[in-house]
């Protein structure tokens, strides 16, 4: 299947794996682009630049296929060592960056010199037209189903996808509730050129998390998705738990009046514990609300196999056969 996505970063099939916090190690990443796809490594999951550089190192013993590496600017009294790393990935011959968060203006002419292409996570139309006009080569559009971050306009997928493919010159892939060959053709009928998958590469045989997070995927249904963190206006769609119900109860005894340091246990470094440990009440955790339509754990190839040889009976056989 050829693409305008698949051209411009040289893959083979037109599906991207997001940038994940503790999920976008080596072995993820490899695991996509070896099998066609376009793996990315999360940057900030990484402590330092230097530890970095070692991760894309050991993604290049894994696969000689293109990867990307996840950078998300995030506001923050001591920001990361933004220059690090994008130093480390220049080195390491990176050649595709997904950037997330802030405007990636002011670091878009260094990226550009290495020769890198950049790929900018939007929640909304406006912001993948300033992305487009700032320079970026491509943008991802994240519609209101999305686990993480959906941006305050609740907006899905539906609706945000036929608009943007309205007014975007550049090509866009979609992101959120994608899951399988329906999702995939779905997208590219409404303007798409593929789709970036999170939760549902989570539950891969090849995904560095813990089997407790892969069964609780497995588990869930569409109605096991909440959103936290919406009176601060950075509104999170996670998996339903205990810390999250606590910290729900908490907001709602708030109000307007909660700040951040109010749910810092529920949020702040549970990362580790729940991907790594399989401590899955330990905090709050991104999940889209596809963990409905995930009922297996395969491999990252069978996957990938799977989604594209449905995709082109669902082409050539049910969509043709309606004509």
């Amino acid at each position: 299947m050829k693409t305008r996505i698949t051209e411009l970063f040289d893959i083979q099939h037109p599906i991207i794996q997001g940038g994940m916090h503790f999920v976008g190690f080596a072995e993820m990443a490899a695991a996509v682009s070896e099998a066609g796809g376009l793996g990315i490594i999360t940057a900030l999951t990484q402590r330092t630049p230097e530890l970095l550089r070692a991760e894309i190192a050991k993604a290049r013993t894994m696969t000689s296929k293109p990867i990307g590496v996840n950078l998300t600017f995030l506001p923050a009294t001591t920001p990361p060592d933004y220059p690090g790393y994008i130093d480390a990935l220049i080195d390491g011959g990176v050649k595709i960056v997904e950037t997330a968060g802030n405007n990636p203006q002011k670091w878009l002419p260094l990226l550009k010199e290495n020769g890198i292409k950049v790929i900018h996570k939007c929640t909304a139309v406006r912001h993948a037209l300033k992305a487009e006009a700032i320079g970026c080569d491509a943008v991802s559009v994240d519609g209101f189903e999305c686990g993480g971050h959906p941006g305050e306009d609740d907006v899905p997928n539906m609706i945000l996808l036929p608009r943007a493919a309205d007014e975007l010159k550049i090509p866009f892939v979609a992101s959120g509730g994608m899951a399988d060959a329906r999702s995939l053709v779905a997208v590219l009928a409404m303007g798409a050129q593929g789709m970036n998958m999170g939760t549902r590469f989570m539950a891969t045989k090849e995904a560095p998390v813990h089997d407790n997070v892969k069964q609780a995927l497995v588990a869930a249904s569409e109605l096991d998705t909440r959103l936290i963190m919406r009176p601060l206006r950075n509104t999170e769609r996670v998996l339903n738990n205990a810390a999250v119900e606590r910290l729900l109860e908490t907001e709602k005894a708030m109000g307007d009046k909660i700040e951040f340091k109010d749910i810092l246990g529920e949020v702040a470094g549970v990362y580790p514990r729940i991907m790594q440990n399989g401590e899955l009440d330990a905090g709050a955790w991104s999940c889209g609300m596809v963990a409905g339509l995930i009922y297996d754990i395969p491999t990252v190839k069978e996957l990938i196999d799977r989604i594209m040889s449905e995709a082109e009976a669902i082409i050539r056989g049910r969509l043709m056969g309606v004509l």
